[in-house]
């Protein structure tokens, strides 16, 4: 395999391996060994965190059905159809700006 580095990226590695009694290659294979375990220590991290979320989400979502009871299935279509007409007016002002910003190019 072959690799192209920044001439002064190169010469930082090459001191750093000095330093630490190490080949330039070992070098760069302990930092993409450390970059594989950050990458996985983030993921861990971010999986976490959306567990941590979705329980607090779920912590308020219990509490709101226990004051107020759980949505009947009138207003779950009433929400939905809400939300679809939202949608629809959003497409439709994109559009109708995009024809605009056309227009204005011609």
């Amino acid at each position: 395999m072959s690799v192209t580095l920044a001439p002064e990226l190169a010469e930082a590695i090459r001191e750093s391996a000095e330093r630490q009694s190490l080949s330039f290659d070992d070098w760069v294979i302990a930092a993409a060994g450390l970059k594989f375990r950050a990458d996985d220590e983030a993921a861990a991290f971010e999986e976490a965190e959306e567990k941590r979320r979705r329980a607090g989400l779920q912590e308020y979502l219990d509490e709101y059905y226990a004051e107020f009871g759980e949505s009947t299935e009138e207003q779950l279509a009433e929400a939905e159809r809400r939300v679809a007409e939202g949608k629809r007016l959003s497409y439709e002002y994109y559009a109708r700006c995009e024809a605009a910003r056309k227009a204005a190019e011609a």
